[in-house]
């Protein structure tokens, strides 16, 4: 998940470097005598930094809930070696600012031996340099944009990583399934102009759509936070096509979706991980979101044993409630960075960096998970159809 702002972060990266400066100590953690620890402590500190409040609260309540599971779990199994997990829990608030801020305190004052966070792929960026500096592993749960471990210039954040797949990989599976699938010719795009993740997202779609024959009869794009979108819609309407492409975020395609359906528009409609939100359905409405399809990380419905075996946790634990994917994402990222911790046989950052870097076909609720030398995962993905106002599984990609 691509986050849209990075507001503030240049000046938040330079007070960063002065931090760093001042506080260069190595940490396990643990309280390891040999790393500068207190002997005797019987934990291994991990760090959160998710977006508990703001724009996009959504996400990292969800995945907090699914790193809270995973944990309980863990720790009353006996914990890491003995040792449990203690959570550092910062609220970045939706602000790459603030979620700079949050990875100094963590690194610096709590050493924690990882983070886990954030949830949208701006605010992973702004703790990429922090991490990087401080030998601390940063692990986003739903980070989708290449930028989050891959810099322009081509070099990969050595001490960042990911438990999502990619935006490139969403835009063409969705446009494969689109001309696949659903066998549609002539589609329209809608994206939102001041998202990298959007943007992204629409570019691979239309440059897989086209390779597999397809025509795109409209390009537009809105602007986050808008509220009326009909001039636009009728512009689209007017192309008349099959399909329309919406990557955005629940705010805006919420809307979107419901002005779509009052204005007739009634062929199928989809986006990306960005949809998944109850927030979605409360602004569109039922009615307006069947034959609509998501490309998803994981779906509740998949029938594979470690699925449902999670949901039956997450409904105990949580009063019934159905997980969604960020659910899914968060507690996964905490038994990714659990199995480095166990295969590098020490809290040691580094040994947990390298550790993370060589991870192979690891079992997790949202797939098989290997990483490659860009620290991008190898998984598969699931394609949801709303009916309704109910998310049903489709069908899972394999990449």
């Amino acid at each position: 998940m691509k986050f849209k702002k990075i507001a503030g972060l240049f000046a938040a990266t330079t007070l960063a470097l002065g931090v760093l400066a001042a506080c260069g100590a190595d940490k396990t953690g643990t309280g390891d005598e040999s790393t500068g620890g207190s002997k005797g402590a019987d934990t291994i500190k991990i760090g959160v930094n998710l977006e508990l409040s703001g724009a996009v609260a959504s996400y990292g309540t969800s995945e907090a809930a699914g790193i809270d599971l995973a944990v309980e779990e863990i720790n009353e199994a006996g914990g890491i070696d003995g040792k449990k997990i203690e959570l550092v829990k910062v609220d970045n608030k939706s602000d790459a600012a603030e979620a700079t801020n949050a990875a100094i305190k963590l690194t610096t004052q709590d050493q924690v031996v990882a983070i886990i966070g954030a949830a949208t792929s701006g605010a992973t960026v702004a703790q990429a340099q922090i991490a990087n500096s401080n030998k601390t592993p940063l692990i986003s749960p739903s980070g989708t944009s290449p930028t989050v471990t891959v810099n322009e210039d081509g070099s990969v954040n050595e001490y960042v990583f990911r438990t999502s797949f990619i935006d490139p990989f969403q835009g063409t599976v969705a446009a494969n399934f689109a001309a696949n699938d659903l066998k549609v010719k002539n589609v329209a795009i809608y994206s939102d102009n001041a998202s990298d993740y959007s943007k992204g997202l629409a570019a691979s779609f239309k440059k897989d759509f086209e390779a597999a024959g397809g025509k795109i009869v409209a390009d537009e794009s809105y602007v986050a936070k808008d509220s009326d979108f009909r001039s636009t819609l009728t512009r689209i309407k007017a192309a008349n096509p099959e399909f329309i492409f919406i990557p955005g975020y629940y705010e805006e395609v919420g809307l979107i979706v419901k002005q779509a359906r009052e204005m007739g528009i009634d062929v199928p409609l989809m986006g990306a991980d960005g949809w998944d939100s109850p927030t979605l359905l409360e602004l569109a409405g039922a009615d307006a979101l069947n034959n609509t399809f998501t490309t998803n990380h994981y779906s509740s419905e998949d029938p594979e044993g470690k699925i449902q075996e999670f949901n039956k946790k997450f409904e105990e634990k949580y009063n019934g409630k159905s997980p969604d994917a960020f659910n899914a994402l968060g507690y996964d990222t905490v038994y990714l960075l659990v199995d480095a911790i166990k295969r590098a046989g020490s809290t040691d950052s580094t040994k947990i960096q390298e550790a993370l870097a060589s991870t192979k076909d690891l079992e997790l609720v949202t797939g098989l998970y290997s990483v490659d030398e860009n620290h991008h995962p190898i998984k598969s993905a699931t394609i949801l159809k709303y009916e309704n106002g109910g998310q049903v599984f489709e069908t899972k990609v394999n990449p």
